[in-house]
């Protein structure tokens, strides 16, 4: 890692609300302690507000704000990449937020590396999402955050309906399939239900509890444990 690179990071990571030691940012940047002194000491004479106590760490002092984001090229179009597989494979809000977040990152990068927001050399096919699965998918993020029941009709492959109350726990992409993990009311263990196989997802109103044993970790432990 380039030294200035390097610096960077560091009022990165000082921007957290606590303070943090010199041996987690060595450990962070894969450096020793003696570096990260001397790159504070550097730091502090080119006139970053840094604070530094014994026993607690360093801060950076309040109100101070970063210089314009700087990107390299790989990191531009990583995230070239991944808004654009969020504007094809999710819903229109999360499509939006990409867009914006693009615009943003515009308006700051350097004017010699805005020509790398145009390229158009890396392809990400919109696969549609069938039936009201983008709603369906807006629904459950919002849910996942509130912590929100949300009450289902749901057809499975061999076409028998069924009416459930879940706790949608996450979300995962398959390629042109989203699944939501719950934990199930009715067969009260964690179940998987496909998107585009609802016929009707709307919130119960009623909030759900986080519960040890029924968490998202614990799902994936079950699985990784198969």
């Amino acid at each position: 890692m380039r030294r200035a690179d390097r610096l960077f990071r560091i009022i990165q990571n000082l921007h957290s609300k606590r303070a943090i030691t010199a041996c987690e940012l060595a450990n962070r940047l894969d450096v020793s302690e003696r570096t990260i002194y001397r790159d504070m000491q550097d730091l502090s004479l080119s006139g970053i507000p840094i604070t530094g106590e014994t026993g607690v760490g360093y801060r950076l002092l309040k109100g101070f704000q970063l210089p314009p984001l700087m990107f390299t090229e790989e990191e531009i179009e990583a995230l070239l990449l991944g808004a654009r597989m969020v504007r094809a494979w999710t819903d229109k809000d999360l499509a939006s937020a990409a867009n914006q977040a693009l615009q943003k990152i515009e308006h700051v990068i350097p004017e010699k590396l805005k020509p790398q927001l145009e390229r158009n050399d890396m392809i990400v096919p919109d696969f549609p999402m069938e039936g009201q699965a983008s709603n369906q998918l807006r629904t459950l993020r919002h849910a996942i955050r509130n912590q929100q029941k949300i009450r289902i009709n749901y057809t499975r492959a061999d076409g028998e309906h069924s009416s459930r109350i879940i706790h949608p726990l996450g979300l995962f992409y398959w390629g042109k399939v989203w699944t939501v993990v719950s934990w199930c009311e009715l067969r009260n263990e964690f179940r998987n239900f496909r998107l585009d196989r609802m016929t009707d997802c709307k919130p119960d109103n009623k909030h759900f509890e986080i519960i040890e044993g029924r968490t998202l970790q614990d799902y994936l432990n079950i699985e990784c444990n198969k």
